[in-house]
């Protein structure tokens, strides 16, 4: 999936289901769920039946004209339905490729008396099996014992297998993922039906797909509209005959079509969908459209520090000699007391002398017999075949190993320590015998660029709160490098959920991530909970997004994506309804100048003739959909920027920029149409 997002957004297949759809949408009983294109397609209608019978409706003069309207209407409906079927045709082709990872699995379920093999099918919420090195997962459920290495690239894309182990926060699997070693024990935690990839299909599809509260506001917004201008356009008519005017019924058809709201009407739902979309080409689950709004309007984000705002691992961040040693010495010894260790840390060393451009002989540690850290003990080395012993580790525990062999402590040791912990790092003790060369300064380190991250979502108007188990001077440290707006030292799963109460008791709208058991509470109060997919069942049912990738900081790309659904929402509605103005313009002067001359000075585009201005105002409101249903897919381009000035960029770009475009339009449509008519 990680791959796609680089594929074009459309394919050749895409586009063909998208045109057939658009015909098999003009179904009444489809079309009627969208009233703006409803009211268009009943003129349609009206206007074919016109066509077809001119002389019951005393139209033979005006055939022409009347085949001419109705081809440009159908062309504007089917247009709006290529959009919608457009959208959905991305996500159906999404879903096609996730049920071919839902498929029959034979599943090797415990019984009394020991294993029995049985159809995923007839697997139940409860139920436990056991998966082997080379089967697939028949559920979604949490390893009750055991540990393996799982393939979940069928969902996340990723090739990368992760491990998968009983207890703790990395228990959950997905049914349709592959055991690629070991064994385990699994309790499967959905019936059939309702598993992870059964809600991705139903959620990618749209086939479940409910309007969010925006969404409808604005389709009542759109319908009221719509009431309005029928209205008018319906009083007309006898308005018209009182000053000597025969007005058409093509004409009025034509001149309510151009203005209601057609063109918001035609992308509404293709924008909605098109967003959710938008969110799963980022390996993002979104439980509903709502969720995807909401990340839009956040005011304040939640975000734990280990493994969001920081790697998670203590990494060596500087070497610190003590007692008049040179820091190469130290270098040497603490790389080679760390060429054995496979610990994030270890191999921390080691990078932190290439990035120091340290060098060190490899060949002393040959032979040697490497110590394993042990929690009794807080250090580990290694016993070179010379004699020496190197080791390193907790401050008092090296302390205590040198002056057990007659060793010193050097006076300079004690205030590096104590300096290092203040800055929240943890000091290690490097030493060779019965001599101490100085100290490891590990520090969880700041993923790179998350200060400007921070930055972004202070230009977004969004206040950002990390949360840390840390002591209070560790987590300042933290929040200081990252560049938060607020912490929470020494956390717990009730703080989380009181700070978020608290935010929203202001109103505010709120953010968190989390994959623990004990962050679902937290995860189910936030407006928009981002869960991991890495993280237990529990965190992910209390989420209203799962991240497929297990990558906090994600969260900051659904805040994106949510607010640039609203943007494009909003942009085309302004642009959609200053389209009008100049639709005004073309088709009033055209249906009264010739018995109110007065109403010529209104022809400021100066269009030929009232039919051309009347068929150049209807292909311009045809066309303008196909031209904007890029947009509307890709969504508008955002910035991060405060509420103010987005407003006033829209209201230049898609407002004056409405009102402008329309006017160029219409005129250069009507120099060609005004040829023919």
């Amino acid at each position: 999936m990680r791959s796609g997002r680089k594929k074009s957004m459309l394919t050749t297949g895409i586009m063909r289901d998208a045109i057939k759809e658009s015909f098999v949408k003009l179904n009444p009983m489809t079309m009627i769920k969208n009233p703006v294109m409803f009211v268009v397609e009943v003129g349609t209608f009206v206007v074919l039946l016109m066509t077809i019978f001119p002389g019951y409706f005393n139209t033979r003069d005006e055939i022409g004209f009347n085949i001419t309207v109705f081809l440009i209407l159908l062309f504007t409906v089917l247009f709006a339905n290529f959009a919608e079927a457009l959208a959905e045709g991305r996500g159906k082709a999404q879903a096609d490729t996730l049920k071919k990872t839902k498929k029959e699995i034979t599943a090797n379920k415990v019984v009394a008396g020991g294993i029995k093999a049985v159809p995923s099918a007839e697997l139940r919420k409860g139920d436990v099996v056991i998966v082997s090195q080379g089967e697939m997962i028949p559920g979604d459920g949490e390893v009750i014992e055991g540990i393996a290495s799982v393939d979940e690239s069928a969902i996340t894309g990723e090739s990368a297998p992760v491990i998968k182990e009983a207890g703790g926060d990395f228990n959950s699997v997905t049914g349709g993922t592959r055991v690629v070693s070991d064994s385990i024990r699994v309790r499967i935690a959905a019936d059939p039906g309702e598993s992870f990839i059964d809600r991705m299909i139903n959620l990618v599809e749209g086939a479940k797909r409910q309007k969010t509260p925006n969404e409808l506001a604005l389709n009542t917004l759109l319908i009221t509209l719509t009431i309005i201008f029928l209205i008018v356009v319906v009083t007309l008519e006898p308005i018209a005959s009182y000053l000597g005017i025969e007005l058409q019924i093509p004409v009025l058809i034509a001149l309510l079509v151009c203005l209601i709201p057609t063109t918001i009407g035609g992308l509404l739902s293709a924008i909605g969908i098109a967003g959710m979309d938008r969110v799963t080409q980022f390996n993002v689950l979104a439980m509903s459209g709502k969720a995807v709004e909401a990340a839009g309007d956040i005011n304040t984000m939640i975000l734990d520090k280990t493994g969001t705002i920081t790697f998670g691992n203590r990494m060596a961040s500087e070497f610190v000699p003590v007692g008049g040693e040179s820091l190469e010495t130290l270098g040497e010894w603490a790389a080679v007391s760390s060429v054995s260790d496979e610990t994030p840390e270890g191999r921390s060393v080691l990078e932190l002398m290439k990035t120091k451009s340290l060098r060190y002989d490899e060949s002393v540690s040959e032979g040697g017999e490497f110590v394993e850290f042990k929690a009794d003990t807080r250090m580990s080395g290694v016993d070179l075949k010379d004699g020496r012993k190197v080791r390193k580790g907790a401050v008092d525990a090296v302390k205590k190993w040198v002056s057990a062999q007659g060793g010193r402590v050097p006076g300079d040791l004690d205030s590096n320590s104590d300096k290092i912990a203040r800055d929240g790092g943890t000091p290690l003790a490097v030493a060779v015998d019965n001599r101490i060369l100085g100290l490891i300064y590990l520090k969880d380190t700041v993923k790179p660029g998350m200060r400007e991250r921070f930055e972004q979502l202070r230009q977004m108007g969004i206040k950002t709160i990390m949360c840390t188990g840390d002591n209070p001077l560790t987590a300042a440290t933290i929040a200081r490098e990252a560049g938060v707006d607020d912490f929470i030292a020494e956390s717990k799963p009730e703080d989380k959920i009181a700070v978020i109460r608290r935010e929203q008791a202001e109103g505010k709208l709120v953010a968190m991530t989390g994959d623990g058991t004990n962050d679902a509470p937290a995860l189910a109060q936030a407006d928009v909970g981002l869960a991991m997919n890495s993280g237990t069942t529990a965190a992910k049912e209390a989420a209203n997004m799962v991240d497929l990738d297990s990558d906090p900081s994600k969260i900051i790309e659904v805040v994106s994506i949510g607010k640039q659904l609203l943007m494009t929402r909003g942009a085309l509605t302004t642009f959609s309804i200053a389209n009008d103005i100049a639709k005004y313009f073309a088709i009033i002067p055209a249906m009264f100048t010739l018995a109110i001359p007065q109403m010529q000075v209104l022809n400021i585009m100066r269009l030929g003739t009232p039919m051309s201005a009347i068929l150049s105002a209807l292909i311009f409101n045809a066309i303008i959909i196909p031209l904007l249903i890029p947009l509307a897919m890709r969504g508008v381009s955002y910035k991060p920027m405060s509420a103010s000035k987005l407003l006033a960029r829209n209201i230049v770009l898609y407002g004056i920029g409405g009102v402008i475009v329309p006017f160029v339009g219409i005129k250069l449509i009507d120099l060609i149409v005004h040829i023919w008519v």
